[in-house]
Protein backbone atom coordinates (compact mmCIF):
# COMPACT_ATOMS: atom_id res chain seq x y z
CA UNK A 1 0.00 0.00 0.00
CA UNK A 2 1.28 3.28 -1.06
CA UNK A 3 1.00 5.88 1.77
CA UNK A 4 0.81 9.17 1.80
CA UNK A 5 4.25 10.84 2.12
CA UNK A 6 3.39 14.24 4.32
CA UNK A 7 6.23 16.90 4.94
CA UNK A 8 5.58 18.84 8.14
CA UNK A 9 7.95 21.77 7.81
CA UNK A 10 8.96 23.13 11.82
CA UNK A 11 8.07 19.64 13.21
CA UNK A 12 9.75 20.61 16.37
CA UNK A 13 7.74 23.55 16.85
CA UNK A 14 4.70 23.86 19.43
CA UNK A 15 2.22 23.74 16.01
CA UNK A 16 4.68 20.94 14.31
CA UNK A 17 4.62 18.63 16.99
CA UNK A 18 0.79 18.72 16.74
CA UNK A 19 0.13 17.94 13.43
CA UNK A 20 2.36 15.29 13.84
CA UNK A 21 0.53 14.13 16.43
CA UNK A 22 -2.59 14.51 14.40
CA UNK A 23 -1.04 13.08 11.49
CA UNK A 24 0.14 9.89 13.08
CA UNK A 25 -3.17 8.45 13.75
CA UNK A 26 -3.76 8.25 10.13
CA UNK A 27 -2.10 4.71 9.18
CA UNK A 28 -2.03 5.72 5.29
CA UNK A 29 0.10 8.61 6.17
CA UNK A 30 4.22 8.68 6.30
CA UNK A 31 5.58 11.58 7.85
CA UNK A 32 8.80 13.26 6.81
CA UNK A 33 10.19 15.82 8.97
CA UNK A 34 13.88 17.33 8.74
CA UNK A 35 16.12 19.57 11.79
CA UNK A 36 17.38 22.90 11.68
CA UNK A 37 20.31 20.80 11.25
CA UNK A 38 19.50 18.88 8.33
CA UNK A 39 17.61 21.02 6.05
CA UNK A 40 18.24 25.39 6.59
CA UNK A 41 14.92 26.96 5.40
CA UNK A 42 16.05 30.08 4.79
CA UNK A 43 18.79 28.46 2.24
CA UNK A 44 16.84 28.21 -1.80
CA UNK A 45 19.11 26.06 -2.91
CA UNK A 46 19.51 23.10 -0.06
CA UNK A 47 15.40 23.56 0.30
CA UNK A 48 14.97 22.70 -3.39
CA UNK A 49 17.49 20.01 -2.96
CA UNK A 50 15.58 18.21 -0.47
CA UNK A 51 12.14 18.34 -2.51
CA UNK A 52 13.57 16.62 -4.99
CA UNK A 53 15.39 14.15 -3.02
CA UNK A 54 12.18 13.35 -1.19
CA UNK A 55 8.76 12.26 -3.16
CA UNK A 56 6.30 14.66 -1.29
CA UNK A 57 2.89 14.39 -1.27
CA UNK A 58 1.84 17.24 0.61
CA UNK A 59 3.53 20.01 2.72
CA UNK A 60 1.72 21.64 5.99
CA UNK A 61 3.94 24.69 6.61
CA UNK A 62 4.45 25.48 10.18
CA UNK A 63 7.97 26.61 10.32
CA UNK A 64 8.15 30.13 11.23
CA UNK A 65 9.72 32.40 13.38
CA UNK A 66 7.50 33.08 16.29
CA UNK A 67 6.90 35.33 19.71
CA UNK A 68 4.99 38.04 21.94
CA UNK A 69 4.78 41.24 21.83
CA UNK A 70 8.14 42.22 23.40
CA UNK A 71 9.82 39.72 20.63
CA UNK A 72 8.03 41.24 17.62
CA UNK A 73 8.87 45.21 18.54
CA UNK A 74 12.68 44.17 19.79
CA UNK A 75 13.59 41.95 16.66
CA UNK A 76 11.18 43.12 13.70
CA UNK A 77 14.03 42.56 11.15
CA UNK A 78 14.54 39.12 11.89
CA UNK A 79 10.73 38.47 12.08
CA UNK A 80 9.83 39.53 8.41
CA UNK A 81 12.93 37.98 7.15
CA UNK A 82 13.39 34.76 8.27
CA UNK A 83 9.85 34.28 7.80
CA UNK A 84 9.91 35.49 4.24
CA UNK A 85 12.42 33.48 3.00
CA UNK A 86 11.11 30.29 4.75
CA UNK A 87 7.84 30.52 3.18
CA UNK A 88 9.01 31.35 -0.20
CA UNK A 89 11.87 28.65 -0.52
CA UNK A 90 9.20 26.11 0.70
CA UNK A 91 6.24 26.97 -1.06
CA UNK A 92 8.54 27.58 -4.28
CA UNK A 93 10.30 24.29 -3.97
CA UNK A 94 7.42 22.21 -3.69
CA UNK A 95 5.51 23.83 -6.56
CA UNK A 96 8.97 22.90 -8.58
CA UNK A 97 8.98 19.78 -6.87
CA UNK A 98 5.04 19.44 -7.96
CA UNK A 99 3.81 18.57 -4.86
CA UNK A 100 0.03 18.25 -4.92
CA UNK A 101 -1.54 19.85 -1.21
CA UNK A 102 0.10 22.59 0.74
CA UNK A 103 -1.42 24.39 3.86
CA UNK A 104 0.48 27.56 4.78
CA UNK A 105 -0.51 28.23 8.37
CA UNK A 106 -0.50 31.92 9.17
CA UNK A 107 -1.81 34.07 12.21
CA UNK A 108 -4.75 36.28 12.85
CA UNK A 109 -2.22 39.48 13.10
CA UNK A 110 -2.89 39.82 9.71
CA UNK A 111 -5.83 41.75 10.06
CA UNK A 112 -6.03 45.56 10.40
CA UNK A 113 -5.72 46.98 13.77
CA UNK A 114 -9.21 48.75 13.24
CA UNK A 115 -10.66 44.93 11.52
CA UNK A 116 -14.54 44.72 12.35
CA UNK A 117 -14.75 42.27 15.18
CA UNK A 118 -15.40 39.43 14.66
CA UNK A 119 -12.81 39.61 12.16
CA UNK A 120 -14.07 38.32 8.68
CA UNK A 121 -11.52 36.58 5.87
CA UNK A 122 -12.37 39.64 3.90
CA UNK A 123 -10.52 42.20 6.48
CA UNK A 124 -7.73 41.63 4.84
CA UNK A 125 -5.29 44.48 3.31
CA UNK A 126 -8.14 46.60 4.64
CA UNK A 127 -6.53 48.97 6.75
CA UNK A 128 -3.03 49.52 8.96
CA UNK A 129 -1.78 46.80 10.99
CA UNK A 130 -0.80 46.61 14.25
CA UNK A 131 2.42 48.48 14.78
CA UNK A 132 3.69 45.99 17.44
CA UNK A 133 3.92 42.65 15.32
CA UNK A 134 3.52 44.24 11.90
CA UNK A 135 6.99 42.68 10.11
CA UNK A 136 5.65 39.31 10.96
CA UNK A 137 2.32 40.16 10.12
CA UNK A 138 3.51 41.27 6.33
CA UNK A 139 5.62 38.01 5.98
CA UNK A 140 2.43 35.80 6.78
CA UNK A 141 0.26 37.72 4.65
CA UNK A 142 3.18 37.17 1.84
CA UNK A 143 2.45 34.01 1.94
CA UNK A 144 -0.98 33.85 1.90
CA UNK A 145 -0.46 35.70 -1.49
CA UNK A 146 2.23 33.34 -2.76
CA UNK A 147 0.04 30.26 -2.08
CA UNK A 148 -3.00 32.06 -3.62
CA UNK A 149 -0.76 33.07 -6.60
CA UNK A 150 0.73 29.64 -7.54
CA UNK A 151 -3.06 28.57 -7.35
CA UNK A 152 -4.03 31.09 -9.95
CA UNK A 153 -1.12 30.79 -12.42
CA UNK A 154 -0.39 27.04 -11.71
CA UNK A 155 -3.95 25.74 -11.06
CA UNK A 156 -2.28 24.25 -7.12
CA UNK A 157 -4.15 23.78 -4.44
CA UNK A 158 -2.27 25.37 -1.64
CA UNK A 159 -4.90 26.12 1.24
CA UNK A 160 -3.90 28.71 3.77
CA UNK A 161 -5.26 28.36 7.69
CA UNK A 162 -5.34 31.76 9.70
CA UNK A 163 -5.08 30.45 13.52
CA UNK A 164 -6.36 32.63 16.47
CA UNK A 165 -3.58 32.83 19.26
CA UNK A 166 -2.65 29.38 20.27
CA UNK A 167 -1.31 27.67 23.63
CA UNK A 168 -0.64 24.22 24.34
CA UNK A 169 2.33 21.36 24.71
CA UNK A 170 5.60 22.74 23.58
CA UNK A 171 5.10 26.16 23.37
CA UNK A 172 7.74 29.06 24.21
CA UNK A 173 7.76 29.92 27.96
CA UNK A 174 10.54 32.48 27.73
CA UNK A 175 9.74 35.12 30.25
CA UNK A 176 9.92 38.01 27.50
CA UNK A 177 9.78 36.41 23.86
CA UNK A 178 6.55 34.30 24.95
CA UNK A 179 2.89 35.15 24.38
CA UNK A 180 0.54 35.66 27.03
CA UNK A 181 -0.25 32.20 28.29
CA UNK A 182 2.98 30.36 28.38
CA UNK A 183 3.84 34.35 29.75
CA UNK A 184 1.44 34.18 32.62
CA UNK A 185 2.41 30.23 33.22
CA UNK A 186 5.87 30.73 33.65
CA UNK A 187 5.57 33.62 35.94
CA UNK A 188 3.06 32.31 38.74
CA UNK A 189 5.97 29.32 38.38
CA UNK A 190 8.37 31.21 39.09
CA UNK A 191 6.77 33.23 41.42
CA UNK A 192 5.39 30.08 43.32
CA UNK A 193 8.59 28.56 43.91
CA UNK A 194 10.14 32.24 45.29
CA UNK A 195 6.88 32.62 47.61
CA UNK A 196 6.62 36.05 45.36
CA UNK A 197 3.87 38.08 46.83
CA UNK A 198 2.42 39.29 43.33
CA UNK A 199 2.89 38.40 39.69
CA UNK A 200 3.28 41.49 37.22
CA UNK A 201 1.12 41.34 34.06
CA UNK A 202 1.84 44.06 31.30
CA UNK A 203 -1.32 46.03 30.18
CA UNK A 204 -4.56 46.98 31.83
CA UNK A 205 -5.55 43.78 31.55
CA UNK A 206 -8.86 44.68 29.73
CA UNK A 207 -7.38 43.43 26.51
CA UNK A 208 -9.66 40.69 25.02
CA UNK A 209 -8.60 37.57 23.02
CA UNK A 210 -9.17 33.93 21.46
CA UNK A 211 -7.34 31.23 22.55
CA UNK A 212 -7.14 27.91 20.94
CA UNK A 213 -5.75 24.96 21.99
CA UNK A 214 -3.05 23.46 19.67
CA UNK A 215 -4.41 19.86 19.35
CA UNK A 216 -7.72 21.98 18.07
CA UNK A 217 -5.93 23.37 15.52
CA UNK A 218 -4.26 20.14 14.19
CA UNK A 219 -7.33 18.87 13.91
CA UNK A 220 -8.38 21.40 11.50
CA UNK A 221 -5.60 21.59 9.41
CA UNK A 222 -5.77 17.69 8.79
CA UNK A 223 -9.74 18.17 8.31
CA UNK A 224 -9.54 21.59 6.27
CA UNK A 225 -6.94 19.34 3.66
CA UNK A 226 -9.26 16.68 3.15
CA UNK A 227 -12.55 18.64 2.54
CA UNK A 228 -12.20 17.54 -1.34
CA UNK A 229 -11.19 20.64 -4.00
CA UNK A 230 -14.67 21.00 -5.40
CA UNK A 231 -16.31 21.54 -2.35
CA UNK A 232 -13.76 23.46 -0.35
CA UNK A 233 -12.90 26.40 -3.23
CA UNK A 234 -16.61 26.96 -3.75
CA UNK A 235 -16.73 28.42 -0.51
CA UNK A 236 -13.49 30.60 -0.78
CA UNK A 237 -12.38 33.39 -3.72
CA UNK A 238 -9.16 32.97 -5.45
CA UNK A 239 -7.79 36.00 -3.90
CA UNK A 240 -9.27 35.74 -0.80
CA UNK A 241 -8.08 32.26 -0.18
CA UNK A 242 -7.40 32.26 3.53
CA UNK A 243 -9.84 30.44 6.32
CA UNK A 244 -10.13 31.68 9.84
CA UNK A 245 -9.70 28.75 12.54
CA UNK A 246 -10.78 29.64 15.77
CA UNK A 247 -13.15 29.16 18.83
CA UNK A 248 -15.67 31.60 18.57
CA UNK A 249 -14.85 32.92 21.71
CA UNK A 250 -12.42 35.28 23.87
CA UNK A 251 -12.07 36.44 26.98
CA UNK A 252 -10.10 39.32 28.57
CA UNK A 253 -6.54 39.45 29.79
CA UNK A 254 -7.27 39.97 33.68
CA UNK A 255 -10.84 37.19 32.80
CA UNK A 256 -7.12 34.88 31.52
CA UNK A 257 -4.80 35.82 34.44
CA UNK A 258 -7.59 34.77 36.99
CA UNK A 259 -8.04 31.67 35.81
CA UNK A 260 -4.59 30.65 35.37
CA UNK A 261 -4.18 32.24 39.38
CA UNK A 262 -6.23 29.65 39.76
CA UNK A 263 -5.25 26.93 38.38
CA UNK A 264 -1.62 27.35 38.93
CA UNK A 265 -2.97 27.34 42.67
CA UNK A 266 -0.83 31.20 43.31
CA UNK A 267 -2.53 32.71 46.59
CA UNK A 268 -0.55 36.24 45.94
CA UNK A 269 -1.64 39.41 43.98
CA UNK A 270 -1.99 40.33 40.16
CA UNK A 271 -0.68 43.59 39.28
CA UNK A 272 -1.84 45.26 36.31
CA UNK A 273 1.19 47.31 34.17
CA UNK A 274 -1.38 49.61 31.89
CA UNK A 275 2.20 51.23 30.70
CA UNK A 276 3.30 47.97 29.07
CA UNK A 277 2.39 47.49 25.76
CA UNK A 278 -0.97 45.43 25.21
CA UNK A 279 -1.69 45.13 21.43
CA UNK A 280 -4.68 45.59 19.87
CA UNK A 281 -7.88 45.94 22.69
CA UNK A 282 -10.37 43.21 20.77
CA UNK A 283 -9.48 40.17 18.27
CA UNK A 284 -11.68 37.51 18.07
CA UNK A 285 -12.08 35.64 14.81
CA UNK A 286 -14.99 35.22 12.42
CA UNK A 287 -15.18 31.76 12.21
CA UNK A 288 -18.15 31.01 10.36
CA UNK A 289 -16.27 30.00 7.36
CA UNK A 290 -14.35 26.90 8.84
CA UNK A 291 -18.14 26.03 10.66
CA UNK A 292 -19.53 26.18 7.16
CA UNK A 293 -16.95 23.39 5.62
CA UNK A 294 -18.02 21.59 9.04
CA UNK A 295 -15.20 22.23 11.37
CA UNK A 296 -15.83 23.36 15.14
CA UNK A 297 -13.62 23.78 18.11
CA UNK A 298 -13.92 21.02 20.44
CA UNK A 299 -11.27 22.28 23.46
CA UNK A 300 -12.51 24.76 26.07
CA UNK A 301 -10.50 27.14 27.27
CA UNK A 302 -10.18 25.79 30.97
CA UNK A 303 -9.66 22.45 30.01
CA UNK A 304 -6.57 23.11 27.92
CA UNK A 305 -5.06 25.18 30.13
CA UNK A 306 -5.39 22.68 33.04
CA UNK A 307 -3.58 20.38 30.22
CA UNK A 308 -0.68 22.72 29.49
CA UNK A 309 -0.03 23.37 33.52
CA UNK A 310 0.28 19.52 34.10
CA UNK A 311 2.83 19.38 30.70
CA UNK A 312 4.39 22.29 32.26
CA UNK A 313 4.48 20.88 35.52
CA UNK A 314 5.93 17.60 33.52
CA UNK A 315 8.73 19.45 31.94
CA UNK A 316 9.77 20.66 35.78
CA UNK A 317 9.70 17.00 36.60
CA UNK A 318 11.59 15.21 33.14
CA UNK A 319 10.02 11.47 35.31
CA UNK A 320 6.42 12.87 34.72
CA UNK A 321 6.50 13.92 31.54
CA UNK A 322 5.56 10.94 29.07
CA UNK A 323 3.03 9.89 31.55
CA UNK A 324 1.50 13.57 31.50
CA UNK A 325 1.72 13.67 27.86
CA UNK A 326 -0.13 10.26 27.35
CA UNK A 327 -2.79 11.45 29.89
CA UNK A 328 -3.40 14.71 27.97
Amino acid sequence: MNRRRIFVAGHMGMVGRALCRQLALDNEVEIITATRAELDLTEQRTVQAFFQQHRIDEMYLAAAKVGGIYANNTFPAEFIYQNMMIESNLIHAAHLADVQKILFLGSSCIYPKLAPQPIPESALLTGPLEPTNEPYAIAKIAGIKLCESYNRQYGGDYRSAMPTNLYGPYDNFHPKNSHVIPALIGKFHRAIQNNEPHVEIWGSGKARREFMHVDDLARACVYLMAVPAQRYWLELDPMCSHINVGTGSDCSIRKLAELLQEICRFEGELVFDSSKLEGARLKRLDVSLATRLGWNSSIGLDAGLHNVWKWYLSEENPSNRERMISNG
